[in-house]
């Protein structure tokens, strides 16, 4: 098995012990986003949307660093600290994709780093 890992840019010393993306055999495994700035590694607060797309934008950077795009998402994980977020959670995602969509689990959980309301992570495939 050939590996190799992946960083967005600007990112090579946000000192988290991951990359946002690692790929096994042509199958891209991107780390869960939280709503931060990834070359500070700041949290960026704001509404459940303006966390969500943020999440989105720091995905979008780990597939950049890969040289993939939505479009080679093959499924994704959210991850809501209140599914009251849920049918937000559930438009704002319908923006991201265009159909088919990538398949989707969605989990409740008590707290993410950071205090955030919202992490995305994703599993691409290079074709």
């Amino acid at each position: 098995m050939s590996k190799k890992a992946y960083l967005a840019e600007g990112c090579e010393k946000c000192g988290f012990p991951f990359s946002h993306a690692t790929e096994a055999d042509g199958v891209v495994y991107v780390s869960g986003q939280p709503s931060m700035d990834l070359v500070t590694s700041h949290f960026i607060d704001g509404t459940f949307e303006e966390q969500f797309k943020k999440c989105f934008a720091n995905l979008d950077e780990a597939l950049k660093a890969a040289g993939l795009t939505r479009d080679d998402v093959v499924k994704c994980t959210v991850f809501l600290i209140d599914m009251r977020d849920f049918p937000a959670m559930n438009k704002l995602y319908a923006e991201q994709f265009v159909a088919p969509y990538p398949a989707r689990s969605c989990f409740s959980v008590t707290g993410l780093p950071m205090g955030a309301r919202v992490e995305v992570e994703m599993i691409a495939h290079r074709n």
